[in-house]
């Protein structure tokens, strides 16, 4: 193997791989080391095993960030139509279902494939079971850095320490979330060494959980899911919602623990769509012999409608809507409209897709992805302060930042 490329990557996962085969397309020497025993873990394990690897409309809004103008120019450098080109190319096969989401139709291997594939035609050189212990920035020649890496390669007989050389490093290490697929906080202890800022990082598009009644709730009703509307901090999403022994999880969940804070609640509408207060009103009008379950097992699933009953209406389960009063049955309407809980945490980095916060983009070049006081070095992907929302938004950002740091480094 070379001991000096124009490239070092760390990481190969979406971006990792990204910026690799942008970068050899322009003739550079490139070489990826990745610590675990396999690229692109994340990749694999997406959308249930077809990666839901883009979206048809990104925009900025579908990403969080303490700057959120920063991905604007990677985004529109990089678009979903230049990805889907790329696909096609490859003879996959792919889907849109629904939120304009896009999956392989066989297997998420397709899109792992075609980016090795990619790596190998141009001569990208991979290594897995790497481990990077020092990263050294060595001296500037005119506007040029140069990095020394000293990593660990590791086999089923020997571990060998080699020290590399290279004129730019990426870094493309991920972050925190589901470290059994190779997620880490390497990327971070790198850019302290580098003495560049952190965004506060926490777990997100994570699960929630409950120390409560409701956490008894949950697991009786696991397995059970059902569409909702889910608000937090100004914020909602109609998505379905999953009940887990745990607690909550689905794509609403999933959604808006981007927005969560410990501490704060979440206001589930049962009801998406329907005035629950009218339409129980009407019913004791039009029905008045007939019990609220009845009417709402028409639109909930049964045994949900069971629990609701024990918490919320007790005493009224065998009432007909005739015997019970307006104002509960408004108290009722409303329940199910707004629905407040409060979870006692999430799930954290274990099962979290993805960890909010990162790299500070404000020492980021958000055109190229250079870090703005070290010429050569660049940061893309989860590592960074850009978050995306569920449904192909993280693996567009991851494309698209890859791309942008490829072009250039």
């Amino acid at each position: 193997m070379l001991k000096e490329f124009d490239i070092i990557v760390l990481g190969a996962g979406a971006a990792g791989l990204m910026a690799a085969l942008t970068a050899a397309q322009r003739n550079k020497t490139v070489l990826v080391l990745e610590k675990s025993n396999k690229a692109g873990k994340k990749i694999l394990m997406s959308g249930g095993g077809r990666s839901n690897f883009t979206n048809l409309y990104v925009e900025a809004e579908n990403f969080l960030s303490k700057n959120p103008h920063f991905c604007k120019s990677a985004l529109k450098r990089y678009t979903p139509d230049d990805f889907i080109t790329m696909v096609q190319k490859h003879g996959i096969d792919y889907e849109e279902k629904k939120h304009n989401q896009l999956f392989c139709i066989n297997s998420s291997k397709d899109i792992l494939n075609m980016l090795i594939d990619e790596c190998t035609q141009l001569g990208v050189q991979i290594h897995m079971d790497v481990e990077t212990e020092k990263v050294v920035k060595k001296h500037e020649e005119g506007n040029e850095s140069h990095y020394s890496v000293t990593s660990i390669f590791n086999s089923k007989v020997s571990s060998n320490k080699t020290q590399l050389e290279c004129k730019s490093l990426i870094v493309a290490t991920g972050a925190l979330s589901i470290p059994t697929l190779g997620g880490s906080g390497f990327g971070y202890e790198l850019a302290k060494e580098f003495q560049l800022p952190l965004v506060p990082r926490r777990a997100s598009l994570v699960p929630f959980m409950f120390s409560d009644e409701i956490k008894d709730l949950c697991e009786r009703l696991t397995g059970l899911s059902a569409p909702v509307d889910i608000t937090s901090n100004g914020m909602h999403f109609l998505e379905s919602m999953l009940f887990t022994h745990r607690g909550l999880s689905g794509p609403a969940i999933l959604q808006i623990s981007n927005y969560w804070n410990p501490g704060d609640e979440i206001i589930i509408n049962l009801l998406p769509g329907i005035n629950a207060q009218e339409l129980l009103l009407t019913r004791k009008v039009k029905e008045p012999k007939t019990t609220i379950k009845k009417h709402l097992n028409e639109l909930l699933p049964k045994a949900l409608v069971l629990e609701l009953e024990g918490m919320c209406w007790p005493k009224y389960k065998n009432y007909m809507l005739a015997e019970i009063s307006k104002e509960k049955i408004e108290y009722i309407g409303n329940f199910l409209n707004a629905w407040h809980l409060k979870p006692a945490a999430t799930e954290g980095y274990r099962t979290a897709e993805v960890t909010l916060g990162g790299v500070d983009t404000d020492v980021i070049n958000s055109r190229t992805m250079e870090t703005k006081d070290h010429s050569g070095l660049f940061f893309i992907g989860e590592v960074l302060d850009v978050t995306g929302h569920l449904g192909g938004y993280n693996f567009q950002w991851a494309w698209a930042s890859g791309y942008s740091a490829g072009l250039v480094a």
